[in-house]
């Protein structure tokens, strides 16, 4: 159903509101570049500290500015199954393609938590949702088998496994027996994970280098291993630099250094430092695939 590269996109603000002709350009840019889809209001879009209206607002204006040229999958996961619901209901009736669901954070809720929290959104709202093991973020991590069990959920279509865990992968798609669609949530596995019979990425690094990272994609599903290990190879500088501090914190102090947007984040977000500044600046330069290159 979902394929490719599709971007976790960055929440641009400015003086402490959604920027919203930035979000649009930014929008336009994906678009242009070729990704496969867009993901307004996950992790990297600094859902955590969006207000319930502001949530439902990036959403309908993705939806809008989009206007059906590639797939718009929402964030609307929560700790809280009501919430998670309500802003799932919300994203059906704005127009979202299908949701992304991070599984529930902090509370470290059981396998069996996990999965009742998962069908109880996929009972409520019927629209193609995508789970979201993050173990990283959340404290908790979606076994294999609970996730077997949410395969057989009719409108739970795919995972977004950002463990990096290729052996966890393994088990996962095995017991999964072909009834899930698997994207990558991890940028720097994105060749191996693809090799394994993943669909594609959830990708942060693609806010700034979508060429790129699709690219990698389009390799390994024409079996042009040699190239897709090329690019590999090249972008993992770039990605490293988009993890030296916690996501979104790096990837928005890049879009500001090409212009897009300001780099404000919401706390407790806090800026790069200026001596990380210097050095993402230089890595930019520096960064030559072939595809793109990022002029600061």
């Amino acid at each position: 159903m979902f394929h490719g590269v599709m971007t976790a996109l960055v929440t641009p603000f400015k003086n402490g509101q959604i920027d919203e002709d930035a979000f649009r350009g930014h929008l336009e840019r994906q678009i242009e570049a070729g990704v496969d889809g867009v993901i307004p209001a996950g992790s990297t879009g600094e859902a955590a500290t969006l207000s319930v209206a502001e949530h439902k607002h990036i959403i309908k204006i993705t939806v809008q500015q989009v206007a059906g040229r590639v797939p718009v999958i929402a964030g609307t996961g929560s700790n809280n199954t009501a919430e998670s619901i309500l802003l799932s209901q919300a994203a059906k009736d704005l127009g979202a393609d299908a949701v992304l669901l991070i599984s529930p954070y902090y509370v470290k809720p059981s396998q069996e938590g996990i999965f009742q929290h998962y069908k109880a959104i996929a009972d409520a709202v019927h629209i193609p949702q995508i789970l979201y093991n993050v173990p990283s973020r959340t404290a908790s991590n979606i076994m294999p088998e609970t996730v077997a069990r949410l395969s057989r959920v009719a409108n739970i279509v795919g995972i977004k496994d950002a463990t990096a865990d290729l052996a966890q992968l393994t088990r996962t798609m095995i017991a999964c027996e072909d009834r899930l669609e698997f994207y990558s949530g991890d940028d720097a596995t994105v060749m191996p994970f693809m090799v394994l019979g993943g669909s594609g990425v959830i990708s942060v690094v693609s806010n700034i280098a979508p060429k790129s990272m699709k690219a990698i994609t389009q390799a390994v599903k024409a079996g042009d291993l040699d190239t897709a290990k090329e690019l590999h190879f090249a972008m993992l500088s770039l990605i490293d630099a988009m993890f030296v501090e916690s996501n979104p914190i790096p990837v928005k102090a890049a879009c500001a250094l090409l212009g897009w947007m300001s780099g404000d984040l919401r706390l407790p977000l806090t800026t790069l430092e200026a001596p990380q500044i210097q050095a993402l600046k230089q890595v930019m330069s520096d960064f030559q695939s072939g595809v793109e290159t990022l002029k600061v």
